[in-house]
């Protein structure tokens, strides 16, 4: 009986303490700081030493075992008359590790981490912000990365081009701004790119983080000028900062700080698009005319995400219609942040326009 109750009582007790932290934010803090770091270093380190993704090699055994092992089971059961009971119990055991597995490592490495003290709440006050002030913001995020996008190197299309090494430059970025954020310091494994990238692509991701082997992931047929900002967005959730907002936040200030204009670059693109969107999502006409103030490199550069040609040329990857793929991938995404006590979902990731606000604007002492 041990081999069944000890899976059940783990995801038991997993759901016990993410439901625990969903409503007491000491109890999450207290998991964060004291807890979690004992369980992400030796775990991103140890699958840190594989040059490949050990989640995605992970997901795909977990894929097979669902397409695979379910028919034999049936078979087994129809067929395997004088073994039914033992097919049916292995099953079951099986099933249940999983089951622990997966509750245990979600529950530990992300979920607990929704109800902790935000990193914005540890290190900046929030006020509400008159438009003038996004309008201001705006206007000063152009100027810089109409200045940045002078001085980084560019393609025979005019095209910024990304000529360093991102994942170090991301690395030594994190660590700087570890100076001033505490929370950032220590190890940081090597962000490892996914071989079903065409896949990742339909479902518009360009990063992901792996609760279940602690890695930083990307999207392998990204332009490339967008990684040193993606890394370090997946490298803030390796350090606990689990919402999208906030690990969008933390990236800014990270690549803003670096000392590479390439990477300062990526990171203020980033910026821009999101109050660029949000300008427009509000119907701020005074920021309407700032928007042609953008410059010509800047406008080559930015909302580039694949490389062009890219769906026509990959076509034959298509298994599922991309379509279909990106709808029920923002769907799942959508109920999984709400699940987790994000309420806006997948808005939240335009959160960091907040956040951005929240840093430059201050409230006055």
């Amino acid at each position: 009986m041990k081999k069944y109750i000890i899976p059940l009582v783990i995801s038991l007790v997993s759901f016990g303490l993410a439901v625990l932290a969903r409503f007491s934010k000491p109890f999450s803090d207290f998991y964060t700081d004291k807890i979690f770091p004992y369980i992400s270093l030796p775990l991103s380190f140890i699958n840190g030493l594989f040059p490949f993704s050990v989640g995605e090699i992970l997901i795909i055994m977990g894929l097979l075992c669902v397409a695979v092992g379910i028919p034999l089971m049936i078979i087994l059961l129809i067929f395997k008359k004088d073994s039914r009971l033992k097919t049916a119990r292995f099953s079951v055991c099986f099933a249940l590790w999983v089951l622990a597995f997966v509750s245990s490592t979600e529950s530990f490495n992300c979920f607990i981490m929704y109800g902790c003290t935000t990193f914005s709440e540890r290190y900046f006050e929030s006020k509400e912000h008159p438009k003038e002030e996004l309008v201001s913001l705006y206007s000063m995020l152009i100027e810089k990365t109409n200045e940045l996008a002078e001085k980084v190197p560019r393609d025979e299309h005019d095209r910024f081009e990304l000529t360093i090494d991102p994942q170090e430059e991301s690395v030594k970025a994190m660590k700087k701004a570890a100076e001033k954020y505490p929370q950032l310091s220590g190890y940081y494994p090597k962000a490892k790119p996914i071989q079903f990238s065409y896949f990742m692509s339909q479902t518009n991701l360009l990063g992901m983080y792996f609760p279940f082997s602690m890695e930083a992931n990307y999207n392998d047929d990204m332009v490339r000028t967008n990684l040193p900002e993606v890394i370090c967005h997946e490298y803030a959730h390796l350090k606990g900062f689990i919402q999208e907002d906030e690990a969008n936040f933390i990236s800014f200030v990270a690549t803003c700080g670096s000392d590479d204009p390439q990477v300062q670059y990526s990171g203020y693109l980033e910026a821009l698009g999101y109050v660029h969107n949000q300008i427009y999502k509000n119907k701020i006409s005074s920021g309407y005319e700032l928007t042609g103030s953008i410059s010509e490199k800047v406008t080559n550069d930015w909302f580039r995400f694949m490389p062009e040609n890219y769906w026509e040329e990959n076509e034959e990857k298509e298994i599922i219609k991309t379509e279909t793929v990106s709808s029920v991938s923002t769907t799942v995404s959508d109920a999984s942040l709400k699940i987790s006590g994000v309420e806006d979902g997948i808005e939240s990731y335009s959160r960091m326009v907040n956040l951005l606000l929240d840093y430059y604007y201050p409230p006055m002492k």
